[in-house]
């Protein structure tokens, strides 16, 4: 074989002249040598076709004007902002340009909280990002301070009410009060924290087509949307369980809700529409909290508790 490839290489170089710039080069190398002029020549790679991304409508004060000169009320002008995205001109003479326009104050307001927040801006939910404007599912979250992002604190159900005080209270003819107690199982909350004054942040998001079902919620009718509605407290640990007052029967008559000396006072901001910084008033010392809605307080046994431990 070796002579035949030496005439052919002969032929090669004999057909070729040397002005014409015809190198030899082996087979086996052939798909490199192709693979390096494509990386050096732009041209020599078919160009792709671009795929362009799709439009996204981005409202404006323009497009609201057009909207209310088209004759649609302030219902629906509210509505079409709340589902899309928008970048509004909320200055004072954007605003003066909005009302000489005859924009309806409504609308108005509702550009202003579009602007004000990008909680409400129909962006992708970021749960763990610290930022408390990015938007998050609904929900109560403890920002950590160690890992500077957020921790969604998954309610916890009261699964059982407890009694205590019953011979006290028959002994004493009622004047010893009989407690009702909310239970929890577990002695420990998951989401735990060293800090003794955490910081909360309850995304209520009322305009989501999901606020509904978001863990406010309780019942068919009735959705929380402030912290004001919420009781910080502070429950005791018994063995594999946690418990809280949350009802007192006496002589005098019967008293719902979280007795005084469970209950912690805390403070709340309002950051951006349904949006809210929850701050305890006091520090916390070690030991099991939780955030118990005022209604589901007064169920007792279906009480949802939004708990957490402090080290």
């Amino acid at each position: 074989m070796a002579p035949v490839a030496s005439v052919m290489f002969a032929a090669a170089i004999a057909v070729a002249p040397p002005s014409s710039g015809v190198k030899w080069v082996p087979l086996g190398s052939q798909q490199t040598t192709q693979a390096r002029t494509q990386q050096t020549n732009p041209t020599a790679t078919a160009a792709q076709p671009a795929t362009s991304a799709p439009n996204v409508e981005l409202l404006t004060n323009d497009t609201v004007i057009s909207l209310v000169n088209a004759g649609l009320g302030p219902e629906t002008i509210i509505a079409k902002i709340n589902a899309s995205k928008g970048s509004y001109d909320t200055s004072t003479n954007g605003l003066i340009t909005l009302k000489r326009a005859g924009v309806p104050d409504p609308v108005i307001a509702a550009m202003l909280n579009r602007a004000k927040s990008s909680v409400l801006a129909g962006g992708p939910a970021d749960n763990s990002n610290p930022d408390p404007l990015v938007p998050h599912a609904p929900g109560i979250y403890f920002h950590d301070p160690r890992s500077s992002r957020m921790v969604r604190i998954d309610p916890t159900v009261s699964n059982q009410l407890k009694t205590s005080n019953i011979w006290g209270y028959a002994f004493t003819y009622g004047i010893s009060p009989m407690k009702m107690k909310a239970v929890i199982p577990n002695a420990s909350a998951r989401v735990r924290t060293s800090s003794r004054r955490p910081v909360f942040y309850f995304y209520f998001n009322q305009s989501s087509p999901l606020a509904q079902l978001s863990d406010f919620n309780a019942g068919f009718a009735a959705t929380a949307t402030s912290p004001n509605e919420f009781s910080l407290v502070r429950f005791d640990r018994k063995n594999d369980r946690r418990e809280a007052a949350v009802m007192s029967v006496n002589l005098g008559g019967m008293k719902s809700g979280v007795g005084d000396k469970a209950r912690v006072s805390f403070t709340y901001e309002d950051v951006a529409p349904g949006v809210f910084k929850v701050t305890p008033d006091v520090e916390l010392t070690p030991g099991e909290y939780g955030f118990l809605y005022s209604l589901g307080a007064q169920a007792g046994s279906t009480a949802r508790i939004f708990d957490f431990s402090v080290s």
